[in-house]
């Protein structure tokens, strides 16, 4: 008596892409055409802006990534397939622009679609999912982050999306862009290193006197809290008093709008996670490693920098992992009180329901914050590889 072959099993999230996909293109516009940043748009599918040719070899190639979504269990192929989508996807969108936009227009916008958003948002977790099951080591993963990034700059610098209406905004803000840039990440990276001053000690301290650890603890989680605007408008007060009544510190740009309130929220959101982690990290240092560092005669000071805080630097690191990616979406909120960064193309893309211009701040948010995860993720794993 034979065996029947065992059925083929389709993959449940792979379903679920492939059917939110397939309805994105059955039923949401590809690109919206603009007649300038703000009217509505004159949705646009995939048939009606690229060639019969380009728009029948972008449907096959997404049905073929269906297709291995859905049946094929090998991640590589998984994988591959979902980024060969991601260029075809974005390739279709930079040649709808160029086919949409009129000779020598600098007014009118192509926009991308709900169907091209969904189906990146799907590709995206399909390659995330695909490379998950490969389980790559750390230096790989950064190394894919690096060389993804430097194929979207160049793809950027060499013009072929200049046609699309986020960069078109970036054209006319692109000096602006860079100093805001500049400034958002000087606002996060800032405010981490002083909470990294202030906290680690603070840990180190509350890990010596368990006493200190309760009081100190509530305090910090009862500044986290407090909704980001919230803290912002509180510091406004205190720190425009300041300046009022010193003006030296008015000179120095201690003032109740602008970066210092938001230096200092950011501070105080960040304290949590450092001081936290940095007492977890402690409490798991081995106590005879400790005992055998006093043994070979090493000092207090010697055990704490030399073994203690250096095996506990990757529970340490996990919680400036979260500090870097909460100040980086939180930089955005600050640019309400004159605090700068990206946020402020946000906000004002808002205000003047321009959602290109929302868009141009909002994606390097995310493209920032979603890096740095990645990164401090694999030197986390690195240390803890070294340490085991």
């Amino acid at each position: 008596m034979t065996r029947a072959p065992p059925r083929s099993r389709v993959d449940p999230l792979g379903a679920v892409l492939v059917a939110a996909g397939a309805a994105a293109v059955l039923f949401l516009p590809f690109v919206l055409l603009k007649a300038n940043r703000i009217l509505p748009g004159d949705p646009r599918s995939f048939a009606q802006v690229l060639p019969p040719w380009a728009a029948l070899g972008c449907t096959a190639l997404l049905g073929v990534t269906g297709v291995g979504a859905l049946w094929i269990a090998s991640a590589r192929a998984r994988l591959a397939l979902a980024l060969g989508g991601v260029v075809a996807v974005a390739l279709a969108a930079a040649a709808a622009g160029d086919a949409l936009t009129p000779p020598g227009d600098s007014v009118v916008r192509i926009a991308p679609g709900g169907a091209f958003w969904v189906l990146l948002v799907c590709l995206g977790l399909l390659a995330t999912d695909a490379a998950t099951r490969l389980k790559p080591k750390p230096a790989l993963r950064v190394l894919f982050l690096a060389g993804s990034l430097a194929v979207a700059g160049l793809a950027l610098a060499h013009g072929i999306f200049d046609h699309l209406s986020v960069m078109r905004e970036y054209a006319v803000n692109a000096a602006r862009f860079a100093h805001e840039a500049r400034r958002h990440l000087a606002l996060a990276f800032g405010s981490l290193a002083a909470a990294a001053l202030v906290g680690l000690p603070l840990g180190v301290l509350c890990h010596r006197l368990p006493r200190l650890r309760p009081g100190v603890l509530a305090t910090l989680n009862v500044i986290q809290t407090i909704p980001a605007i919230a803290l912002f408008g509180i510091l406004m007060a205190p720190l425009g008093a300041l300046a009022a009544a010193v003006p030296f510190a008015d000179r120095l740009g201690i003032r109740g709008v602008g970066a210092a309130p938001a230096v200092v929220a950011l501070f105080l959101y960040s304290l949590l996670p450092i001081v936290a982690n940095t007492v977890a990290g402690l409490k798991r240092v081995s106590r005879a490693a400790v005992e055998a560092a006093h043994g070979m005669g090493m000092t207090g000071w010697q055990v704490l920098t030399k073994v203690e805080l250096i095996l506990a630097l990757p529970v340490i690191l996990t919680g400036v992992r979260v500090v870097l990616v909460q100040n980086i979406g939180m930089v955005t909120v600050a640019a309400l009180i004159g605090g700068g960064g990206l946020g402020a193309f946000v906000f004002q893309g808002i205000g003047q329901t321009a959602i290109d211009l929302v868009l141009l701040g909002a994606i390097p948010i995310v493209t920032l914050a979603f890096s740095a995860a990645l990164v401090l993720d694999a030197l986390v794993e690195i240390l803890d590889r070294v340490k085991a």
